[in-house]
């Protein structure tokens, strides 16, 4: 297989290199709506502006030739927690920051993220808090970013249902909420009473309310049970046990009750019980207004094989079996789920507990940012997948949950020109050198991974290029708050 001319991988640009010029980007294989074919992407001041057949290359265009290399759209991550806006002191920008986050991301092949509204303190749950989060982000961002808002409750029916509005117009994508306790005291679950208040005042605005599908009540009854008869928090076993499948069964089933009395888009984050697929399915046949999606880390690991103690792993919902895996990548394959996203959640790494190892004690949440692309691709290929679609999971259908598409997902005529290289075949070892988080503690260090980004382009710029010790980023923070297109 051809490698592809040398100086465009894994090189920084030469010093000629601007986005204003006309640039041709080649290869045999490039990821196209129609699927993937030999062509060439023309990208002038930024945008895409000719998708040619590969031997169309303008005379004027400088020509960047990929060989076999595969050239995808920008990838974009619906599911990232920042956790930072700009709060130093009790805050939680120690946790992940703009800079550390949007750096993971541009050197795995990620070109816009949304941002969740917890765990940064304040949560994105009112304009002024979306403000501190966008003086966070000024001058701190290698990628562009659009922020969720959130969705909040208190012990009666309220919360902050009169911000949600004023939130659309102020910018965000959507709204998250939880339907169990978050783990963060300022960012409330809500049950059904507040869902309808919000479902209500967020009618016709086509913005979509994304919720963590578990319900309180199985994961209460269930943690009673175990702590009655005195099980080990040490076993992954016992944590599996305190969240188990109905607490996601449940909560879908209310999602989708709302969705046949509200018009409102509601999508289900991070699934992880494939018990939830045949209701889903049923769903969708009936029309309604529902997508889903899960991570990298409910299609990689699984629960027999994740030693006691090692809190690294802990998620919520969690991480289930081998054939709750199998099955959940036949739910992708049937497109019962629509994209994956990584929910990356990091916290400092005390947190996570790992001197006593106690599951009960440890933050719940997996560091992954920037490693969804090469992981997904190897689950992929290790099950005969077709390697188009990487791009349907992991750009197109996210891009359109944002209400990004036109602009971000895809290669296409008046596309933003985010483009990656990505060599599908190259095998390898995750590092911390791999890792441009904050904090390195991963379950993934150590994964045998096949498929590595080798540049990241946006809109137009290379602002990635290289591999694990050797690569770069660019220094200049060419990232941009993006606002979700009509």
């Amino acid at each position: 297989m051809a490698q592809g001319t040398r100086q465009n991988t894994g090189q920084p640009p030469s010093e000629n290199w601007k986005a204003s010029r006309t640039w041709a980007f080649r290869s045999t294989r490039v990821s196209t709506p129609e699927g993937l074919r030999p062509a060439t992407l023309i990208v002038r001041s930024g945008k895409i502006v000719e998708v040619a057949t590969w031997e169309a290359v303008p005379t004027t265009a400088h020509l960047r030739d990929y060989g076999d290399f595969l050239l995808m759209p920008g990838m974009v991550d619906t599911h990232v927690h920042i956790n930072d806006a700009g709060v130093v002191d009790g805050g939680r920008s120690g946790w992940e920051g703009f800079a550390t986050a949007t750096q993971a991301a541009v050197a795995g092949g990620v070109t816009t993220l949304v941002d969740m509204p917890l765990n940064s303190v304040p949560g994105t749950i009112s304009p002024a808090a979306l403000e501190a989060k966008r003086k966070a982000a000024a001058g701190n961002a290698w990628v562009d970013w659009i922020a969720w808002g959130g969705v909040v409750g208190n012990s009666g029916v309220g919360g902050n249902q009169e911000e949600l509005l004023p939130l659309a117009e102020a910018g965000v994508a959507g709204f998250k909420c939880f339907l169990v306790p978050s783990g963060i005291d300022d960012f409330a679950w809500v049950d059904e009473p507040q869902l309808r208040v919000a479902l209500d005042k967020l009618h016709g605005s086509g913005l979509p309310l994304l919720a963590h599908a578990e319900l309180a009540g199985p994961v209460e009854r269930a943690t009673a049970l175990i702590n009655s008869q005195g099980l080990d928090w040490r076993k992954y076993s016992t944590y599996l046990a305190s969240r188990p499948n109905e607490a996601e069964i449940e909560a879908i089933e209310m999602l989708i009750g709302l969705a046949v009395v509200f018009d409102t888009p509601l999508h289900v984050v991070h699934l992880s019980s494939a018990l939830a697929l045949p209701i889903l399915k049923k769903a969708r046949a009936a029309g309604l207004r529902i997508t889903v999606e899960t991570c990298p880390q409910y299609l990689w690991f699984a629960a027999e094989e994740i030693p006691d103690g090692a809190t690294e792993y802990k998620c919520a919902p969690p991480i289930r079996s081998v054939a709750n895996r199998e099955a959940l990548w036949h739910g992708l394959r049937d497109g019962i789920i629509d994209m994956i996203a990584t929910d990356h959640s990091p916290c400092e790494p005390e947190l996570k507990h790992k001197d006593t190892g106690r599951f009960d004690q440890a933050w719940g949440g997996i560091a992954s940012l920037g490693l969804a692309l090469p992981i997904v691709c190897t689950g992929l290929r290790q099950r005969g997948g077709n390697l188009e679609l990487l791009t349907h999971w992991l750009a197109t259908k996210p891009a359109a949950l944002a209400g990004l598409t036109g602009q971000k997902g895809s290669l296409s005529i008046g596309h933003d020109a985010d483009i990656v290289v990505f060599d599908p075949d190259e095998e390898w070892t995750v590092t911390e050198a791999d890792l441009r988080f904050r904090h390195k503690l991963s379950p993934y260090l150590g994964a045998k991974l096949q498929g590595r980004v080798l540049e990241t382009y946006l809109r137009g710029e290379c602002v990635f290029w290289g591999r694990g010790e050797d690569s770069v980023i660019d220094p200049k923070a060419r990232g941009k708050e993006l606002r979700r297109r009509p």
